[in-house]
């Protein structure tokens, strides 16, 4: 908890988290609101699906790999998969040293997948724009606010030692990802 709050507002505090614990999944991460008018597919132009094996995870990260699934699949954002696609997993370890972050090969997958047509803005056309005015904003785990058509959630299914998952809303890694969020992004400002 934090020392500046006082006993009455870390019970409060408490409180509030535990009537929400629904929406935490691992170390304080909270799943942002779904975002509507936003949709993930992905098309691989009848490609053949790509199945690749689990890689070997290492046992000192098991525990952490099987807490963090645990906690995904609670809030819905991956679940089991039966999908003919697999894309193993990698996993990071945080700058913290002790958490993990779960990270997915795509590489195959992005190289048969169709790139999505959207003009990203350039940084220096923005920076230009807000003259003296700045505010930064942060999106964790925004990209999970964006729902996956089933065709996509198919394609996006990853493998690893603890079984086959595939994602319900979009992760990170996939092709198309960063301008399906810009244009989300865009049509809400």
């Amino acid at each position: 908890m934090n020392k500046s709050l006082d006993e009455d507002e870390q019970r409060k505090l408490a409180e509030a988290l535990q009537r929400h614990e629904e929406i935490v999944i691992a170390s304080g991460n909270a799943l942002p609101p779904p975002a509507y008018g936003g949709l993930c597919d992905i098309d691989v132009q009848g490609h053949m699906p790509v199945k690749q094996r689990a890689r070997l995870t290492p046992l000192q990260v098991l525990e952490k790999l099987y807490m963090l699934l645990k906690g995904l699949l609670r809030a819905r954002l991956i679940t089991f998969s039966d999908s003919p696609w697999a894309s193993p997993i990698v996993i990071v370890l945080k700058k913290n040293g002790i958490d993990i972050r779960l990270c997915i090969d795509y590489k195959r997958v992005n190289a048969v997948t169709t790139i999505m047509e959207y003009a990203m803005p350039l940084v220096d056309d923005l920076l230009t724009d807000m003259e003296t005015c700045l505010c930064s904003l942060d999106a964790p785990s925004g990209f999970w606010a964006v729902m996956m058509t089933e065709r996509a959630r198919k394609v996006s299914a990853f493998v690893c030692t603890l079984g086959n998952f595939e994602w319900r809303w979009m992760p990170f890694g996939l092709k198309n990802a960063p301008m399906i969020y810009q244009r989300m992004m865009d049509n809400a400002l």
